[in-house]
């Protein structure tokens, strides 16, 4: 029994890896949400990995965040070793904060404050590393980074953050549903 339980949960973690590497895929095509900045590109894995901590917990998102990303990095990401690290850690300080706010009060209203702490986290997150990564990373001065981070990384982080929110919240239920429906969880 106990065994069936651990291959269902690696078959559910698994399709959400899939799941959030076929997104990460399929916006490739899309426009940047900033166009000044077109590095900054909107991908919705997130979703998906905050989804997954919601079911399992954030470990599950930290793994899904990991495996996605160095798929992605082989595949479909011309950032290396550098736009890895900053997919993983962008993706969990978004997910992982969802998830533990979420495991903790596990109420709609707990799944809200999860993913508006988790957007204001990645925010955060995501401007101190950009002011430290993106000057070595780019090749362009910490100045010009700096000029940045208001304009720039912050509205993208934002917004990528807020879609990523209100798509988890729609998505959440009837995703639940399907899978135990699935008997997946």
């Amino acid at each position: 029994m106990k065994n069936n339980k651990l291959i269902k949960k690696t078959v559910t973690l698994s399709m959400f890896c899939a799941i959030a590497y076929v997104s990460v895929f399929l916006t490739r095509v899309l426009p940047p949400i900033i166009p000044s900045l077109p590095f900054l590109q909107y991908d919705p894995k997130d979703i998906i990995i905050t989804l997954g901590g919601f079911i399992f917990g954030p470990l599950a998102s930290a793994l899904i965040s990991v495996v996605v990303s160095l798929i992605e990095a082989i595949t479909v990401s011309d950032t290396g070793p550098i736009g890895l690290l900053m997919n993983v850690i962008s993706t969990c300080a978004f997910a992982c904060t969802a998830a533990v706010i979420y495991k903790k009060k596990r109420t709609f209203v707990g799944a809200l404050i999860g993913l508006a702490v988790g957007c204001v986290v990645m925010t955060a997150v995501m401007l101190l590393w950009n002011y430290a990564i993106t000057p070595m990373y780019m090749n362009i001065p910490r100045e010009t980074v700096k000029g940045l981070l208001l304009p720039g990384f912050m509205p993208f982080n934002l917004i990528k953050g807020g879609i990523n929110a209100v798509l988890t919240l729609m998505l959440y239920k009837p995703i639940v549903s399907a899978l135990r429906a699935a008997k997946l969880i």
